[in-house]
C-alpha cells in the first residue's frame, strides 16, 4: 500500500509543478536571466545524471567500464560523429572493457 501512496504523491507533485509553471506571469519568463537559466538547467541536470550513473556505485566513486564508454562517447562527440555512432562507440567500448575483465 505504501507504494501506491508514493505514486499518488508523485502524481500530485508533478501536476503541481506543471501548474505552477503555467501560472508564472509571461513577464517573468521573458527576463534574460530566466531565459538563460531555462536554456542551461536541462543541460546541467543531464550532465549531473550522466556523471552519477557513470562514476558512482551506491555511495562510492568507481572508475570502471562505464567510464571508458563515456570517454569513448566524448571523443566521438569531439570528432563530430553522428549521434548513433556516438552511442555505438560507447556501447562497444564499454562491452569490450567488460569482456577484458574491467
Amino acid at each position: 500500500m505504501n507504494i501506491w501512496i508514493a505514486i499518488g504523491l508523485t502524481v500530485v507533485g508533478c501536476y503541481a509543478v506543471k501548474l505552477a509553471g503555467l501560472l508564472v506571469p509571461a513577464g517573468v519568463l521573458e527576463r534574460p536571466l530566466v531565459r538563460r537559466l531555462a536554456a542551461l538547467l536541462p543541460v546541467a541536470l543531464l550532465a549531473a545524471l550522466t556523471a552519477q550513473q557513470a562514476f558512482a556505485d551506491g555511495r562510492t566513486l568507481v572508475l570502471d567500464a562505464r567510464a571508458a564508454g563515456l570517454a569513448a562517447a566524448a571523443v566521438a562527440l569531439l570528432l563530430r560523429a553522428p549521434f548513433l555512432f556516438v552511442v555505438a562507440a560507447a556501447v562497444l567500448v564499454t562491452a569490450g572493457v567488460r569482456a577484458l575483465g574491467g
